[in-house]
């Protein structure tokens, strides 16, 4: 298996340093574009200079809260920072998915579904490291489905636990009670699409 193969196991789409790189440099080419200073978009965004210049550099990883601060000084809305690179209008490639994470979790996630007006359903991949556990989101109307592409994670449903390993699947309301957690050693990776968008 070469190193360049897009497998759950390696390829460039599981980089581990991709995610904040790929996000920072957004950023900051955006806040370069519209010619504020790292002191200016700080102030606005209530953060420190230093950590918004760990940001740009992939060095750090902003919380959501802090996320959807620096877009709105940016002036764009998180999806835009969130984004993947796309060829045309349709098409996501595997080698090209950003990662991206938060400060308060060690879990990353990609988005596999374009982002338009209208939308009603999107499709994320997450990558979840071994003890991790996934906040519920249980606040909406809706249907989320997960599918385990690798990993062994436990899914806590109405105050049930079902486990899971790879190829397993699960499908239920999102207004249920639930959560996830990689019971396993190896960081999980697993499909999540759902109704309304998560982000």
């Amino acid at each position: 298996m070469t190193r360049h193969r897009k497998t759950y196991e390696r390829g460039s789409w599981l980089d581990q340093d991709r995610p904040a790189t790929v996000l920072g440099s957004k950023i900051r080419s955006l806040r370069q574009r519209l010619l504020l200073t790292l002191d200016e978009t700080a102030a606005c965004a209530g953060i420190s200079t230093p950590f918004l210049s760990q940001v740009e550099r992939g060095l750090a990883r902003p919380s959501l809260a802090t996320l959807m601060a620096i877009a709105r000084v940016l002036g764009v809305d998180l999806q835009y920072l969130l984004e993947a690179p796309r060829e045309g209008r349709y098409i996501a490639r595997g080698d090209q998915l950003a990662f991206f994470g938060f400060a308060d979790a060690g879990n990353l996630f990609a988005r596999l579904t374009q982002v338009f007006d209208g939308g009603r359903m999107e499709a994320l991949l997450v990558r979840m490291p071994a003890g991790q556990k996934l906040a519920e989101v249980a606040t909406r109307a809706g249907e989320q489905f997960w599918y385990v592409l690798s990993g062994t994670v436990a899914l806590t449903l109405k105050g049930k636990t079902f486990s899971f390993r790879t190829g397993d699947s699960a499908h239920y309301d999102a207004t249920d009670e639930h959560s996830w957690e990689n019971t396993g050693d190896l960081e999980a990776v697993l499909m999540w699409v759902g109704t309304p968008s998560l982000l």
